[in-house]
């Protein structure tokens, strides 16, 4: 019985793998004023061509609000097919529901709200027809090479807090002495003469003091003080094998246009994919020896684009709804024109994070890897078609 359970998650995830890449449910609105649509004897009432045209345009709302959702260069290249959609709207939208509608007869506005199912797919074969590497010629369409990494966490290492501590102590002492010396004296004579007797007397008096006061006053003072450094831990990664990822980045950047040539094909003495591996073994960045390396490569190949990335697997966990496996695949990718002096980036995807179920880590692992692969080279077309490239 859970087998059958895990069979029949695996099949609905599929279905609605491939459902959610080519078609997709968006919502539009749109306002009409039919005041002047009426006749001078007509009741005041919507005119049934005013509701078409509310709905018409309700939809390319729903149109818009896809691309808009889908992000800034997906809305750019919706531009370029708008009057296509328009011609032809049956091409793009599978069904379309009115899920609400209100009529404001006070001043004569009709409003549609729609719900469509959106042919995604036709969407981006009509954005391609129009885009600057769709309409080149083949002998004028710009080769394209790829060098996607998956990898996965191996280990970290974490760093103790390193701790400073220090005291600072002061002490100040007064003294004070006070030293006091008095003396005082007095003394008296007299003589005194009686007849034939005489008699004299005399005193004397000495007072001296003398004392010393000292005062003493002591103060010690304490300040204590450091500081704590955190170190950030240090990741190693494992690279994992992609080569199942190829044929996806092939086909996506294939049906956008380029001329998709494998790194294995354009490896020399100067370029080397296993460089470009250990290097996002250790990090996010290439080195410049490796980067020049790459560029030389792509130069003596006569390639002038590159697509580099990352995909970073993230451990299984339990995924709440269906039970199954869930694992999470996070993107960084880049296209680097290495036909310019110094090289550079043209467009960049990322991080971006997508997730796949399966009953076990391996299936969910790769549902995850094909997902984000998919959308990691579609998304960098996209951006490389608003920019005209080809």
């Amino acid at each position: 019985m859970q087998v059958v359970k895990y069979l029949i998650a695996m099949l609905l995830s599929a279905v609605a793998l491939q459902a959610g890449a080519q078609i997709q449910q968006a919502r539009g609105q749109y306002t009409v004023n039919y005041k002047d649509s009426l006749g001078t004897f007509d009741r005041k009432e919507v005119p049934a061509a005013v509701k078409q045209k509310a709905r018409q345009e309700a939809e390319l709302k729903a149109i818009e609000a896809y691309y808009a959702e889908a992000g800034q260069s997906e809305s750019a290249n919706f531009d370029a097919i708008r009057s296509k959609v328009l011609q032809e709207p049956g091409r793009y939208i599978l069904e379309s529901t009115v899920i609400a509608e209100k009529d404001e007869a006070k001043d004569y506005q009709y409003t549609a709200a729609v719900r469509v199912s959106l042919n995604v797919a036709n969407l981006r074969n009509a954005v391609q027809a129009k885009s600057a590497v769709g309409q080149a010629a083949d002998s004028e369409k710009s080769a394209l090479s790829f060098v996607f990494v998956s990898r996965q966490v191996d280990s970290t290492k974490k760093f103790d807090d390193r701790v400073f501590k220090r005291q600072d102590n002061s002490a100040s002492q007064a003294v004070t002495q006070k030293d006091s010396h008095a003396v005082a004296e007095k003394s008296s004579e007299g003589e005194s003469v009686k007849r034939s007797q005489v008699s004299t007397h005399g005193s004397s008096s000495r007072t001296e003091s003398q004392g010393t006061d000292i005062a003493a006053k002591s103060t010690v003072t304490s300040e204590t003080g450091g500081s704590t450094v955190s170190r950030a831990s240090e990741s190693t990664w494992r690279v994992m094998p992609s080569a199942n990822l190829n044929q996806v980045f092939v086909a996506q950047f294939s049906q956008a246009g380029y001329d998709v040539i494998e790194s294995a094909m354009v490896e020399t003495d100067k370029f080397k994919v296993a460089d470009i591996e250990n290097d996002y073994k250790s990090g996010n960045d290439l080195q410049p020896k490796t980067l020049r390396a790459v560029a030389a490569g792509l130069k003596e190949a006569q390639i002038p684009y590159i697509a580099l990335g990352t995909l970073d697997v993230g451990l299984a966990a339990k995924d709440p709804q269906t039970g199954l496996q869930r694992v999470s695949v996070t993107v960084n990718a880049k296209v680097w024109d290495v036909t310019k002096p110094i090289p550079r980036t043209r467009v960049a995807v990322g991080p971006v994070s997508y997730a796949g179920v399966g009953p076990s880590d391996d299936e969910a692992r790769g549902s995850a890897l094909k997902l984000a692969a998919s959308n990691a080279a579609q998304e960098l077309s996209s951006r490389m078609t608003t920019m005209g490239m080809r």
